[in-house]
């Protein structure tokens, strides 16, 4: 069943060229990639016209730094709004001021007569000017002092300066150019969606409505945008023994909370320019991570896409190894990689194929030349008839190539197109060997089938695979002679079934055991020259393993440690997924 001869397989690729320029013209994998001088000093231009801070030559670096800066901005923005530290400071500013008038008012008590009668609408009892006069109140503290019926009777504004005090921390936070900007643009943001303050209330008159609101013995707290500033007013009773003489009021200094929660929101500002620096650093190096990469990788590949590209540099396309990487760009360089391989294999598949199409048309060709040539001297009858039985056979076998050759090249194609479907196997096979069984029996060849009973049922292409088989079958039968036999026979494997053909021809020879599958290798006898192209045994390769199969030839021996004894006959295997 030397089937061997009338089919073949792809070939491994084109030898011509490929020796003469080994490593110019293959795309190595993996640690071997070393790039030719042109595309090389090409790649190393473009990088040196990058650099790390070519933002502009970048988009997506670009992108990476923006988004990252967005993203610090929004959280400071938010942070600044929501202002946590403000409610904090006035918090504690309300808490402080509430005790610095009681403190005061709790003065003024110390200082009533006992047993004698107060009033501070009359004067009675204690001059409320005098002693508020003597208190030492911090520079730009508002008091202001009550009767009973909401009268003034004092008020004193303090011009104190704050003495230092030893173990307490007094040092004033160094503010930047830039914290300074950004808090005068914070400010002026803030003010435009902040309310004139041109009628701004006063301490007095605020400090008035708190005591006309005020229950007996009750204090109040009250905080309001005046002229200045944020400001704040307490107002408590002065009491004598239980019985209510008047009311103090004590407002804080126009602008203390203003200068603490600016403070505050410098050194906030101060963070933010740190964390934008580092931002920005961390965003330039992320960037050139994956931008610079991704431009290696997008200029090797439009190198190849350049019209010019070959007479810039003629080496082929060389993608950059990055497969080291354990993220989505080192998938992409093998991706890529793989591609091109993949791509510059199939071209000099085509480019073997082209070539092996051209010898073998060539031989039938010079053929019809030679009897063409050859009828002009013939002169009889016999021999014009035999020049024209060798014409008509080399037409015969030209025709058959050309067919044979185009359905070859629409191959890979139509197996990409067609829909797989679920069909019987043991069906399909039955079918084949009980036509081809007739055809046997004519040349008395005994033809064996040993076939499952149950149906085993796989996705593919039952008429391409019918083709294989049809191929395997009449190539047994044609290296058959008469007493010869055929043997077709299937086994399920676990997850696999196998097919095998068999026959007691003269075998395969030990050479051609691996060439077999080869496009166009044919070792046939003599009287069937011409008449098998060389491409069935190919085609049955490539739609064997298009479903996922495998297929191999090996002789049938009557030992299997004799490897040198004769064959007793050829044997094919097909392997394909259940």
């Amino acid at each position: 069943m030397a089937s061997v001869t009338d089919m073949d397989v792809l070939s491994d690729g084109p030898k011509r060229g490929r020796d003469a320029h080994q490593s110019d013209g293959e795309v190595v994998l993996g640690e071997d990639w070393d790039r030719p001088e042109g595309t090389e000093a090409e790649l190393a231009s473009a990088r040196e016209r990058r650099g790390l801070f070519s933002l502009d030559r970048s988009p997506l670096a670009r992108k990476i730094i923006l988004f990252n800066l967005l993203a610090i901005l929004l959280l400071v923005a938010g942070v600044l709004f929501l202002n946590p530290s403000h409610d904090s400071l006035i918090v504690q500013r309300e808490q402080g001021l509430v005790t610095e008038a009681r403190l005061v008012a709790d003065v003024l008590e110390a200082s009533l007569p006992v047993n004698a009668p107060v009033s501070f609408a009359a004067g009675d009892g204690i001059d409320v000017p005098e002693l508020l006069s003597a208190i030492d109140l911090p520079r730009g503290v508002e008091v202001h002092v009550f009767d009973t019926n909401g009268t003034l009777v004092a008020q004193a504004i303090g011009d104190t300066q704050a003495q230092a005090v030893r173990g307490m921390n007094t040092q004033v936070q160094q503010t930047t150019i830039i914290t300074s900007v950004l808090n005068a643009f914070w400010e002026g943001a803030s003010a435009i969606f902040t309310r004139s303050n041109e009628n701004a209330p006063r301490p007095l008159g605020v400090a008035q409505a708190l005591v006309a609101t005020s229950a007996p013995g009750e204090t109040q707290i009250r905080g309001y945008l005046g002229e200045a500033g944020q400001l704040y007013t307490v107002a408590t009773p002065i009491q004598s023994g239980q019985t209510p003489i008047g009311t103090i009021a004590v407002t804080t200094r126009a602008g203390e909370i203003d200068a603490l929660v600016r403070a505050e929101r410098e050194q906030l500002l101060q963070m933010f320019v740190i964390a934008l620096m580092v931002s920005i650093g961390l965003s330039l190096v992320l960037a050139s991570t994956i931008a610079n990469p991704l431009s290696d990788l997008s200029a090797a590949a439009e190198l190849g896409r350049d019209k010019h590209a070959r007479k810039m540099s003629p080496q082929r396309v060389r993608i950059p190894d990055l497969t080291a990487r354990p993220d989505e760009i080192g998938r992409l360089s093998g991706a890529l990689r793989g591609m091109v391989a993949a791509l510059y294999d199939r071209i000099d598949s085509n480019e073997q194929f082209a070539a092996d199409v051209a010898h073998e048309i060539k031989n039938p060709l010079a053929s019809l030349r030679s009897a063409v040539g050859t009828m002009r001297l013939a002169k009889t009858d016999e021999q014009r008839g035999r020049l024209l039985e060798v014409i008509e056979h080399d037409v015969r076998r030209l025709d058959r190539l050309v067919s044979d050759i185009s359905n070859a090249s629409r191959l890979d194609s139509e197996l990409v197109k067609e829909e797989e479907e679920p069909f019987d196997l043991v069906k399909m096979i039955t079918n084949l060997t009980v036509y081809h069984g007739q055809e046997a029996e004519l040349d008395d060849i005994e033809f064996i089938t040993d076939l499952p009973k149950e149906p085993i049922v796989i996705m593919g292409l039952e008429a391409r695979l019918a083709q294989v088989f049809v191929n395997l079958i009449t190539n047994a039968l044609s290296f058959c002679e008469e007493g010869d036999a055929v043997r077709v026979w299937m086994r399920r494997r676990d997850n696999r079934v196998l097919v095998v053909v068999e026959d007691t021809g003269p075998g395969i020879p030990e050479a051609a055991l691996t060439k077999v599958f080869n496009r166009f290798y044919s070792e046939r006898p003599v009287k069937q020259f011409g008449n098998h192209s060389g491409l069935g045994l190919a085609i049955s390769k490539q739609i064997v393993e298009a479903h996922g199969g495998v297929i191999w030839a090996e002789n049938i021996r009557p030992t299997e440690v004799d490897i040198t004894s004769e064959p007793l006959g050829a044997r094919f295997v097909v392997g394909l997924p259940i």
